[in-house]
């Protein structure tokens, strides 16, 4: 290998350092200070340098943000400092009592100086740097453990590879904030929706799937941004050695990391309210999604004083803004029929932004509601998103309503297949109670091939339209009957494609039986009950031949679990399914290996959950149920703690305190649709 000669190591050195005064400048300062075509002229001879002489690739190299293989796997690694979450306040008058317990723990009041910054809305991540060089990025995680995610994190740009400055300490420990820009997140959507991809649903939630890629490659093409919000340098002195939490921002300025611009010093209550409610109406103008405010104790040595509980600082606290709400106007009014039959009204609205992101739907749930709002065609509505995740009409403005307006009326037959439709004496909702609707149909083979159930890769909404649409596809057992020949024709599908598609179907074979249980859709039975039956009951003759009050007698299942198998096993168009699964294959019974939980997606991990009321359609056992698969926790009482309350008829003294504490409340079908089923399901 040549050596590169003493000049040319000089120029390789003055080339990175003016590419990394240039990426400072235009991603940290919003000042740039070089065109593109310099700046990517400039890139391309380092680049050339390097490749020429390895040996002069330096790691803080602007070439290196973006590595050149896709990771297999994340590894999970612990936190060199624990990164908590925060405890919520949602009025001034909770703030008041956090401020309280802080100071009761102190020998004697203090008239405290707080530090108020906005509250990302995005994805939090754990840097390491060491003399000076990131070495490592971590997620969030549980607080204690984060996933490894260095060569993701190293295509931020408004993260420095290197720091800036003089003096730099041995080790660093930053914490911040990793988003994607509303304009960056409108455009990644539009550019999904034209390759036929399902859009993102918000920015958080782009920003957090971006952050989990393999590829550094995709990463970087999604172009996320990075504010750092908390620094730590660990020695011999202590922690931080700063004075106060603004004294900490400046130096992670120093450093040459991005700190959000609209913070301020708050010495009383007033302050900080005067703070909350001008951004509460300055946010909807900033570029980046913001739900809330932190406020922060600003001198370091209290905040070490009070330290931590299990969970969140002592020293710091959000208050969270109220759902958004915005009217809009009722373009249209169509119904949907989910896998179990159920006719779902949903609004097709004039598209407006809310919340962070476009929406153009919301559900309606069920008759009952469309009558209680009173709902007329092209009606103006107000739209809020339950919980910030999903939009729904909150009331009708009757005063705009147009001249000679029509009610809109649920249908008597079902919209997909004309077949009458059938109303339960005990349910709200409508079904079709035709087994052969192509909707029926449509969804049970997306639940069959969902990631908790047989994981079939590639088996898309789209996809499973044109098998349907063209009699591929009349029953789940069809799928193993498929041939690679007779897909490739398929619009977006060629030979290789429709190959793997095929293998992939012929693998779900041999899923565990507690999957297949999981994937035949009966109601009440989710992954985790799927498990527990499956342990219970080996094979599929053993359950379809048990009584119900054999079922109803093991641990976590209940009469109304019991009733609803048994059900299912008594028609006979699922004992028909049954048999033809068994005869192209599909396993029905227990492999040797012990059974293992099917991955379900967990969208209440971590949130916890307060049921109040009577629920239309769902027990107390089978709405916990229904929340503990979905990754949440159910308690009895409503605390700042509660992030949703289940509210049914003659909720009592819970809903009263979950208004009062801002709690996000959620009817039967909200939450059906917030852990992935349809409202009646």
């Amino acid at each position: 290998m040549s050596q590169p000669s003493p000049q040319l190591q000089d120029q390789t050195r003055k080339l990175r350092q003016q590419l990394q005064e240039a990426a400072h400048a235009y991603y940290v300062l919003d000042a740039p200070i070089m065109e593109d075509e310099v700046y990517d002229r400039l890139y391309r001879e380092l680049q050339a340098i390097e490749q020429e002489y390895p040996q002069l690739i330096a790691p803080d190299s602007p070439t290196q943000r973006v590595g050149d293989k896709p990771a297999t796997q994340f590894t999970s690694v612990p936190h060199n400092i624990p990164l908590y979450s925060l405890d919520n306040a949602f009025t001034l008058e909770e703030f008041a009592k956090w401020q309280d317990r802080w100071q009761t723990r102190l020998e004697q009041p203090i008239t405290p100086e707080y530090i108020c910054e906005l509250k990302i809305d995005g994805s939090a991540l754990a840097l390491t740097y060491e003399e000076g060089l990131l070495v490592r990025g971590l997620t969030r995680g549980d607080g204690e453990t984060g996933e490894e995610i260095t060569p993701n994190v190293k295509t931020i740009r408004s993260i420095p590879l290197r720091l800036q400055g003089e003096r730099i300490p041995p080790r660093v420990e930053v914490r911040g904030e990793a988003f994607l820009p509303l304009d960056t997140f409108e455009r990644l959507n539009q550019e999904r929706q034209q390759n036929q991809e399902s859009p993102f649903a918000n920015p958080r939630n782009a920003a957090a799937g971006t952050l989990r890629q393999l590829d550094p490659q995709i990463v970087a093409q999604r172009q996320l941004r990075f504010f750092a919000y908390t620094l730590y340098c660990p020695s011999d002195e202590g922690d931080r050695p700063f004075r106060t939490h603004q004294d900490a921002l400046q130096q992670l300025q120093d450093f040459g990391f991005r700190v959000n611009p609209h913070r301020q010093l708050a010495r009383s209550i007033e302050e900080i309210n005067a703070y909350y409610e001008q951004w509460e109406q300055q946010r909807r103008d900033l570029p980046y999604l913001t739900d809330g405010v932190v406020v922060k104790l600003n001198d370091i040595a209290l905040q070490q004083r009070l330290g931590f509980t299990q969970k969140a600082p002592r020293w710091a606290i959000a208050l969270k803004y109220p759902a958004e709400e915005v009217p809009t106007t009722v373009e249209s009014v169509s119904f949907q029929v989910g896998r179990t039959g159920a006719v779902t009204p949903v609004a097709n609205l004039k598209p407006i932004q809310l919340a962070g992101t476009t929406v153009s739907r919301a559900s309606l749930h069920n008759g009952d509601r469309l009558r209680e709002l009173d709902l007329h065609h092209g009606d103006t509505v107000v739209v809020r998103k339950a919980g910030e995740i999903i939009p729904e009409v909150v009331r009708v403005l009757p005063k705009l309503r147009p001249e000679g307006a029509e009610a809109v009326k649920m249908p008597n037959h079902c919209p997909e297949c004309q077949q009458p439709l059938f109303k339960p004496q005990d349910e709200a909702v409508m079904r079709c109670v035709n087994r052969s609707c192509p909707a029926i149909l449509r969804g049970a083979l997306k639940h069959w091939g969902s990631r908790g159930a047989l994981d079939i890769d590639g088996l898309g909404d789209k996809l499973i339209a044109q098998l349907c649409d063209r009699r591929f596809l009349n029953s789940l057992a069809d799928l193993y009957r498929l041939r690679a020949e007779d897909l490739s024709h398929l619009e977006r599908l060629g030979h290789k494609s429709a190959t793997k598609l095929v293998e992939s179907i012929q693998h779900s074979k041999h899923q565990p039986w507690s999957r297949v249980l999981y994937g035949l859709g009966i109601r009440h039975v989710g992954a985790v009950n799927a498990q527990t039956l499956a342990q219970a009951f080996p094979t599929v003759k053993e359950l379809a031949q048990a009584r119900p009050d054999e079922i109803a007698e093991i641990k976590g299942i209940g009469p109304e679990i019991a009733g609803a198998i048994a059900e299912w096993f008594q028609l006979r168009a699922n004992q028909d399914l049954i048999q033809q699964l068994q005869e192209v294959g599909v396993s029905l019974e227990s492999h040797p290996q012990v059974e293992t939980a099917p991955e379900s997606p967990q969208p209440l991990a971590g949130q916890t959950v307060v049921l109040t009321g009577t629920l239309p359609t769902l027990s107390r056992t089978q709405a916990k149920t229904l929340i503990e698969e979905a990754g949440g926790k159910v308690t009895g009482s409503v605390s700042s703690k509660t992030n949703y309350v289940v509210v049914g008829e003659n909720p009592g003294s819970k809903q009263a305190k979950a208004e009062d504490l801002g709690i996000p409340q959620l009817s039967e079908a909200q939450l059906r649709e917030l852990v992935g089923l349809s409202p009646q399901e």
